[in-house]
């Protein structure tokens, strides 16, 4: 969890304990490292039934180093790994990756899979017609994933924030010209409708009642009377949805951000494949 340098108490596990142990409805155990001795003794006194919860594995530069040593000792404590965390499967670190190679058998978790079935089935096998919107504040980082989506979608809906940005640093700016005349060239040869903002507003306000929640309104009126699955990607898109009020009423709201985006741009994560070896 978060990015210490070694050993930092403020990102410490220690305050999940007391919520973890109310929703599994047992007491949680903590250890005060992620490896060694004393975690050996806890895990040795485990009764049938006990959860311990290893300390935060950054506080170790091995962790995102995916030092083989280092994955060794976390998978000597236990028997079985199973990994749920699949907004983290795009990273190869010692406790994602690396432990898959000395403990078996590794497999996913519930979500892991649920995740998986939704958005590889989007983009192996998606049902037709679909439609893609793309947005955000970082466009540039979501070529790869426009790129990929033209070859399978029917319709996509690309937009953006502008906020504190100059005007020459959109994507239409001269130096992305040539990229973006390429996206809209193969859209055409696909057959794909491809939408895009066509102008701005500049205001110090808006309206109160401005229909700011119209699209997410339709999906989900789409998914619960239409059959149509729709699925949630990004951290502002999850937001705003479930700032709507309309997250149950969305087929899938990932967990991924980046994951999601490597998976939708046809990338292999390594923690899938880690998985699919063990």
């Amino acid at each position: 969890m978060g990015r210490p340098k070694g050993v930092t108490p403020k990102y410490s596990l220690k305050p999940l304990v007391p919520r973890l142990s109310e929703l599994l409805g047992v007491d949680v155990v903590i250890a005060n490292d992620s490896i060694g001795e004393e975690v050996e003794k806890l895990a040795a006194a485990l009764q049938e039934g006990g959860v311990l919860l290893l300390e935060n594995v950054r506080f170790y530069k091995e962790e995102e180093k995916n030092d083989p040593e280092f994955a060794k000792k976390l998978a000597s404590v236990a028997d079985l790994y199973v990994n749920d965390a699949f907004g983290t499967a795009h990273r190869a670190h010692a406790s994602t990756e690396g432990v898959t190679k000395f403990l078996k058998p590794a497999v996913a978790g519930f979500l892991m899979q649920k995740e998986l079935d939704y958005l590889v089935g989007a983009v192996a096998n998606p049902k037709k017609p679909f439609a893609a919107i793309v947005g955000g504040s970082k466009v540039s980082t979501k070529i790869g994933v426009i790129e990929s989506l033209l070859a399978k979608v029917d319709v996509l809906i690309l937009g953006g924030e502008p906020r504190d940005m100059p005007l020459e640093n959109l994507l239409w700016r001269k130096t992305r010209l040539e990229l973006a005349t390429s996206l809209i060239e193969k859209a055409k040869a696909k057959g794909v409708s491809l939408l895009l903002p066509t102008d701005v507003v500049v205001a110090d306000k808006f309206a109160a009642d401005a229909e700011t929640k119209a699209i997410a309104k339709k999906l989900a009126e789409l998914t619960t009377t239409k059959g149509v699955t729709t699925i949630i990607g990004g951290g502002d898109s999850v937001a705003a949805v479930e700032k709507a009020g309309l997250a149950d009423k969305m087929s899938h709201i990932s967990t991924g951000g980046g994951a999601s985006l490597e998976l939708l741009e046809g990338k292999t994560l390594p923690v899938v494949l880690a998985l699919d070896e063990a």
